[in-house]
């Protein structure tokens, strides 16, 4: 996985939607190395979701991986 572009540190982005579109195109993948393949994705970090999904799409339809298992290390603290 390697990223097509610098975009700004997402801890600062909130707003979900906006975290998605900066996501948007990022990432690439060669396929070569996870088609048909089981992945397992692992993060440093889960707050909303937008990057696990985003690097997830891509493992799926552009890198043809079989299936894709995601492990958080940590998670963001809720003020709820």
């Amino acid at each position: 996985m390697r990223r097509t572009r610098q975009i700004p540190e997402l801890k600062n982005v909130v707003d979900f939607g906006e975290r998605q579109k900066l996501l948007a195109g990022v990432h690439s993948i060669d396929a070569a190395r996870v088609k048909g393949r089981t992945v397992l994705l692992f993060d440093d970090l889960f707050r909303s979701g937008a990057t696990m999904n985003a690097v997830t799409d891509v493992l799926l339809k552009n890198g043809g991986a079989l299936k894709v298992f995601a492990l958080a290390l940590t998670r963001t603290r809720s003020s709820r």
